[in-house]
C-alpha cells in the first residue's frame, strides 16, 4: 500500500507549512486516474498524524474527473482510466485532468493574545 507513504509525505509538508501553528483541516485533491485511493489516505492520515501538530485535523478528499482532448478533432471528454479513445476514433489523446495529488488548504489554528 504506497498510500502510507504518500500520507507521511503528506503530513510532513503541511507540518512544515504550518510554521508550528496546530493543522485544523488539510483538503487534498486526488485525480481519479492517479492511481490513489482516497479510501486508503483517510485510513492512514489519523494514524500518521499521532503525535504531529497535524493530529486531530479534519482530512478533506476532493477527487478530480479524468478530463482528455483528443489530438485530431480537439474535442474534450471524460475519462475512467489514464487511455481512451475519442467519438471520432482517435487514440491520441492528451490528459488534461485526473492525476493530480494536491494539498490544496490547509487551516491554522490562530492564537489571540
Amino acid at each position: 500500500m504506497h498510500e502510507l507513504g504518500i500520507t507521511q509525505n503528506i503530513i510532513a509538508i503541511v507540518s512544515e507549512n504550518a510554521q508550528g501553528k496546530k493543522v485544523q483541516r488539510v483538503l487534498l485533491e486526488i485525480g481519479k486516474l492517479s492511481a490513489i485511493m482516497p479510501e486508503a489516505i483517510e485510513f492512514c492520515f489519523d494514524v500518521c498524524a499521532q503525535g504531529t501538530i497535524v493530529e486531530g485535523a479534519i482530512l478533506e478528499i476532493l477527487e478530480i474527473p479524468g478530463m482528455a482532448r483528443c489530438s485530431q478533432c480537439s474535442a474534450t471528454f471524460y475519462v475512467d482510466k489514464p487511455f481512451g479513445i475519442c467519438e471520432c476514433g482517435s487514440l491520441q489523446i492528451e490528459i488534461l485532468t485526473g492525476e493530480e495529488l494536491k494539498i490544496k488548504e490547509m487551516e491554522v489554528e490562530e492564537l489571540c493574545v
